[in-house]
């Protein structure tokens, strides 16, 4: 079975890089009906915060996709400490003394990149336990071939045939002076631990897959594949950075600006793949069906914004053709989510409120739109655009409405017919067009220029409060 995982390091928020990553490898074991593995990377204990932990969780389960394991390396150190004292065991690691900065991975040296200490990789193992034994404080390292240098290779999925030599790589840390795992160690032991089958993470681990190799060669499991995903990038070109580039890459940044999960992660997904054919908007049985390591892209993926607006155009596209198709049973909840925020409520029954939402959607870009460009469905204050304000000043606007709501008022039926067929017999008898009466009680009933069909906008409003507002103006 294919065991696939996500493992964020709870350092900050949920990243919009790290989401698409934790996407992708769930569209890629639910097309087959593999197992979602959730691993917390938490044993950097400087920099880890129960905040970053929470925000991560946040906004994973905005996203509502689910997992089906979930772990946290911290509670896991026993395991990797076997690990590296196992590789320690069979020679295939060695303690290393040097008192100097004895953590780092990678030491600065005259001649050249540092690559191992010779006097500490031939240490013998009497003399290595002897001083362990007394006490003096050690690094674990692993002792990369230097005998014969060979290739460490792989098939990448996206990135295809992967070399590096031996010769290249240094004796990397395996196990701290503090007795703590680095991040090589944690995560190869919980990827051989948790049968981890498809590992599937961004471009910019690539180059510790080599090392990782190395461990699980020695460790003699079933060698997972590896799949690197295009880094995302500013539009100047730069990586994207929490530090640099703050709330813009942050996942709830989008959930905060009304955005669909779905949306969303229909948005992400095409931030460096593609199905292969013409299909923009899709469902997530969609995604689910077309993903494949053939449709990555090599090259990295540019996410649009600017220091006025954090949201990428193509998502806020994206997001008002979601919201347009969504079936209204699973948005009108959402929405109510969204005006209960505002102190606002939907003013009749639910099968009432299903037909506004379903009536008003079709102009709206985010969940946000409906609270405050759709206010006047909701409340009977609401601003009037400058623009719909023109439409009301038009001559004898004001006074035909008063005219319109008399007829409403008298008429035994309030639908779209029977307003319609008042309002074209009013302006007949007035000698006026009908659209200056249209575009007139469009503006005193919602405030805005535009919107839906200006008839089946009375029926949205309903018909005291349509009487109302056509007397007020």
């Amino acid at each position: 079975m294919i065991r696939a995982r996500f493992a964020p390091s709870p350092t900050g928020y949920l990243h919009i890089g790290s989401a698409r990553t934790f996407i992708l490898n769930w569209l890629y074991v639910r097309k087959h009906h593999g197992t979602m593995v959730l691993r917390i990377d938490d044993t950097d204990v400087d920099r880890n915060t129960e905040a970053s932990l929470f925000s991560i969780y946040e906004g994973l389960n905005w996203l509502a996709l689910n997992w089906d394991e979930l772990y946290r390396q911290s509670e896991r150190l026993d395991l990797h400490r076997k690990l590296a004292y196992e590789l320690l065991a069979r020679g295939l690691a060695y303690r290393d003394f040097t008192p100097a900065a004895p953590d780092l991975e990678d030491k600065p040296h005259s001649e050249g990149p540092w690559l191992f200490n010779p006097d500490m990789r031939a240490l013998s193992k009497e003399g290595s336990d002897a001083r362990a034994a007394a006490g003096e404080p050690f690094v674990i390292r692993f002792r990369v071939p230097r005998e014969n240098s060979t290739e460490v290779s792989f098939k990448d999925e996206v990135y295809g045939h992967q070399s590096k030599l031996t010769a290249d790589i240094e004796d990397f840390a395996l196990l701290r002076s503090n007795g703590m795992p680095t991040y090589h160690l944690a995560s190869c032991a919980d990827d051989i631990d948790l049968r981890i089958t498809h590992i599937i993470r961004g471009q910019d681990h690539l180059s510790n897959t080599f090392k990782h190799l190395l461990i699980l060669q020695a460790a003699g499991p079933p060698l997972p594949r590896f799949a690197h995903l295009p880094l995302l990038t500013a539009p100047d070109g730069s990586k994207l950075s929490k530090r640099r580039h703050g709330p813009v890459v942050s996942v709830t940044t989008y959930r905060d600006h009304g955005f669909l999960a779905l949306a969303y992660i229909n948005f992400l997904c095409l931030l460096g793949w593609s199905p292969k054919d013409d299909r923009e908007q899709m469902t997530l049985y969609e995604l689910t069906n077309a993903f494949s390591f053939e449709g990555v892209h090599r090259s990295n993926a540019v996410v649009n914004f600017s220091d006025a607006d954090p949201i990428d155009p193509k998502a806020l596209w994206l997001n008002a053709q979601h919201l347009r198709h969504i079936p209204v049973e699973q948005l009108a909840p959402l929405v109510r989510n969204s005006l209960e925020a505002q102190n606002l409520a939907p003013y009749a029954d639910d099968a009432f409120f299903l037909h506004v939402v379903d009536t008003i959607r079709t102009r709206f870009s985010t969940l946000l739109d409906f609270p405050t460009k759709g206010r006047a469905y909701f409340a009977d204050e609401f601003p009037m655009d400058p623009a719909a304000l023109e439409k009301l000043n038009a001559p004898g606007a004001r006074e035909l409405l008063h005219e319109l709501a008399d007829r409403i008022e008298a008429s035994h039926e309030f639908t779209e017919a029977t307003v319609e067929a008042d309002l074209r017999k009013l302006a007949e008898e007035r000698g006026v067009k009908a659209g200056v009466l249209i575009n007139a009680s469009r503006a005193s009933l919602t405030g805005q220029p535009v919107g839906p069909s200006a008839f089946a906008v009375f029926v949205c409003i309903g018909r005291e409060r349509v009487l109302r507002r056509l007397r007020r103006v």
